[in-house]
């Protein structure tokens, strides 16, 4: 059995924008999976990169913010000011300084949380929502539906005495804060149950891009069969937000059947670079897991 690459392999791997994709989207999640200071700085040097790919931005984003090491701020907050980047690069670091959940981020989330793009906007409000949480003198994980996939999410759960029903409701209700909606969200992702699945996909329906792309995300989470359609309907959608496609070929590569493998062939050589890229990620994944 070969070794696990070592940091100067993975260092050489991200930053060198030739290497294919899917092996730098590795590099990235070892680089996490080791969980240093010194690889959350290689993943800094190849976050502010404009080179690289939106995709691979947005995804060095996310994973920054699961460090929750407040040495990723600066960086992190330049990035959400900027209002010439990338909206997909921008709304994730938003994400990652909630993930992260200082204080001295709030300010900045304040700022562009009134941003034109709503995705930015929507973040950020999601974002200063859950450091005010974080925060709060009363959190009550144990009466919230466990999270099993170790991620930070951008809301916690609902408390477990809520029934499937009532979370769909609050999850498919507009006139809800979209961080209550978020909560139900992931109390539905946890359960996992086929009836929580399908109350996800109801929400493809939504007019908030942003939701909808954290839908299709979750689902990859939870690689569950019974999301297939639904994410298929949004993958060949060529009207629906590049976001929201992206998430979806993801999800389908996490699920890895013949059918999803066949529908991301398909999409590989979509017109938007950030779905092909994504459904070249998406393929790499299956095909690392045969």
């Amino acid at each position: 059995m070969s070794s696990e690459p070592s940091f100067d392999q993975l260092r050489s791997s991200l930053l060198n924008l030739s290497e294919p994709m899917g092996k730098r989207t590795r590099a990235v999640f070892y680089l996490r999976t080791r969980g240093g200071r010194d690889d959350l700085n290689v993943l800094l040097q190849a976050l502010v990169n404009k080179a690289d790919s939106e995709l691979m931005r947005h995804e060095l984003a996310y994973v920054i913010g699961q460090f929750q090491d407040s040495h990723a701020c600066a960086t992190l907050e330049a990035i959400v000011a900027d209002e010439l980047d990338e909206c997909m690069v921008r709304h994730e670091a938003a994400e990652a300084l909630g993930a992260i959940g200082d204080k001295r981020s709030l300010d900045i989330l304040e700022k562009y949380s009134n941003d034109p793009a709503p995705e930015i906007a929507e973040t950020c409000q999601l974002a200063l929502g859950l450091i005010k949480y974080k925060n709060s003198s009363v959190q009550e994980e144990a009466l919230l539906d466990r999270n099993p996939y170790r991620s930070v999410d951008p809301a916690p759960a609902m408390e477990k005495t809520k029934s499937t029903t009532e979370l769909k409701q609050i999850l498919l209700d507009p006139s809800r804060s979209l961080f209550e909606r978020y909560r139900a969200m992931f109390s539905l992702r946890n359960r996992n149950t086929e009836e929580a699945a399908l109350a996800l996909g109801e929400a493809f329906n939504d007019n908030s891009a942003l939701f909808r792309h954290e839908i299709a995300y979750v689902m990859g989470q939870m690689i569950n069969p019974v999301t297939v359609p639904a994410l298929k309907k949004v993958l060949i959608d060529d009207k629906e937000h590049k976001m929201v496609r992206h998430e979806a070929a993801e999800a389908l590569g996490a699920i890895g059947t013949p059918e999803c493998e066949e529908i991301l062939q398909k999409y590989v050589k979509d017109d938007q670079q950030v779905v092909r890229e994504s459904c070249e990620v998406a393929l790499d994944i299956i095909d690392y897991w045969k």
